[in-house]
Protein backbone atom coordinates (compact mmCIF):
# COMPACT_ATOMS: atom_id res chain seq x y z
CA UNK A 1 0.00 0.00 0.00
CA UNK A 2 1.17 2.94 -0.79
CA UNK A 3 0.90 6.92 1.03
CA UNK A 4 -1.17 9.47 -1.21
CA UNK A 5 2.12 11.30 -2.19
CA UNK A 6 3.42 8.12 -3.61
CA UNK A 7 -0.17 7.62 -5.55
CA UNK A 8 0.13 11.11 -6.94
CA UNK A 9 3.75 10.83 -7.48
CA UNK A 10 3.02 7.83 -9.19
CA UNK A 11 0.66 9.43 -11.53
CA UNK A 12 2.51 11.78 -12.51
CA UNK A 13 5.16 10.18 -13.74
CA UNK A 14 2.50 7.61 -15.76
CA UNK A 15 0.21 10.81 -16.90
CA UNK A 16 3.95 12.07 -18.57
CA UNK A 17 4.36 8.18 -19.94
CA UNK A 18 0.76 8.26 -21.88
CA UNK A 19 1.77 11.30 -23.37
CA UNK A 20 4.95 10.32 -24.58
CA UNK A 21 7.33 13.10 -22.66
CA UNK A 22 10.18 12.59 -20.72
CA UNK A 23 10.79 10.32 -17.88
CA UNK A 24 13.32 9.42 -16.81
CA UNK A 25 14.97 5.99 -16.37
CA UNK A 26 15.32 6.15 -12.71
CA UNK A 27 11.69 7.06 -12.71
CA UNK A 28 11.20 4.43 -15.01
CA UNK A 29 12.76 1.86 -12.79
CA UNK A 30 10.47 3.62 -10.28
CA UNK A 31 7.46 2.97 -11.59
CA UNK A 32 8.26 -0.58 -12.55
CA UNK A 33 9.05 -1.45 -9.05
CA UNK A 34 5.82 -0.28 -7.68
CA UNK A 35 4.02 -1.92 -10.76
CA UNK A 36 5.86 -5.41 -9.04
CA UNK A 37 4.84 -4.77 -6.22
CA UNK A 38 0.83 -3.45 -6.70
CA UNK A 39 -1.68 -5.16 -9.56
CA UNK A 40 -3.20 -1.12 -9.54
CA UNK A 41 0.00 0.44 -10.29
CA UNK A 42 0.53 -2.06 -12.88
CA UNK A 43 -2.96 -1.39 -14.58
CA UNK A 44 -1.78 1.64 -14.96
CA UNK A 45 1.29 1.54 -16.19
CA UNK A 46 -0.53 -0.79 -18.72
CA UNK A 47 -3.10 1.81 -19.59
CA UNK A 48 -0.35 4.61 -19.57
CA UNK A 49 1.87 2.64 -21.81
CA UNK A 50 -1.46 1.56 -24.29
CA UNK A 51 -1.69 5.54 -24.48
CA UNK A 52 1.32 6.31 -25.17
CA UNK A 53 1.51 4.00 -28.33
CA UNK A 54 -1.96 5.35 -29.15
CA UNK A 55 -3.69 1.87 -29.75
CA UNK A 56 -7.21 2.66 -31.36
CA UNK A 57 -9.85 -0.20 -30.84
CA UNK A 58 -10.62 -1.24 -34.28
CA UNK A 59 -13.79 -3.11 -32.65
CA UNK A 60 -15.67 -4.51 -30.21
CA UNK A 61 -13.37 -7.13 -28.60
CA UNK A 62 -10.71 -4.92 -29.02
CA UNK A 63 -12.83 -2.29 -26.64
CA UNK A 64 -13.47 -4.63 -24.15
CA UNK A 65 -9.73 -6.62 -24.12
CA UNK A 66 -8.75 -2.82 -23.25
CA UNK A 67 -11.41 -2.23 -20.80
CA UNK A 68 -10.53 -5.43 -18.49
CA UNK A 69 -7.13 -4.83 -19.25
CA UNK A 70 -6.49 -7.96 -20.70
CA UNK A 71 -4.53 -7.00 -23.66
CA UNK A 72 -0.73 -6.45 -24.48
CA UNK A 73 1.15 -2.78 -22.90
CA UNK A 74 3.52 -3.27 -25.99
CA UNK A 75 1.11 -3.40 -29.13
CA UNK A 76 4.14 -3.29 -31.20
CA UNK A 77 6.00 -6.31 -30.21
CA UNK A 78 2.77 -9.10 -30.78
CA UNK A 79 3.17 -11.30 -32.90
CA UNK A 80 0.94 -12.35 -35.79
CA UNK A 81 1.90 -15.51 -37.53
CA UNK A 82 0.23 -16.30 -40.77
CA UNK A 83 -3.06 -18.19 -39.91
CA UNK A 84 -2.39 -21.10 -42.45
CA UNK A 85 0.89 -21.98 -40.50
CA UNK A 86 -0.38 -23.30 -36.82
CA UNK A 87 3.11 -24.90 -36.34
CA UNK A 88 4.84 -21.50 -36.21
CA UNK A 89 3.07 -20.84 -33.30
CA UNK A 90 4.69 -23.63 -31.71
CA UNK A 91 8.28 -22.73 -33.37
CA UNK A 92 10.22 -22.07 -29.82
CA UNK A 93 8.56 -24.83 -27.89
CA UNK A 94 10.13 -27.41 -26.71
CA UNK A 95 10.70 -30.86 -29.27
CA UNK A 96 7.89 -32.76 -27.20
CA UNK A 97 5.53 -30.35 -28.46
CA UNK A 98 6.36 -30.72 -31.79
CA UNK A 99 3.75 -32.56 -34.88
CA UNK A 100 4.52 -36.47 -34.72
Amino acid sequence: MFSSITIEHIKEILTRVSKGEQVSFNERLYIQKAADQDQKVNSWLTKATRIQFGKKNPDAVDELLHNLDLGTSEPISMQKPDPDELGSWFSGAPSWVARS
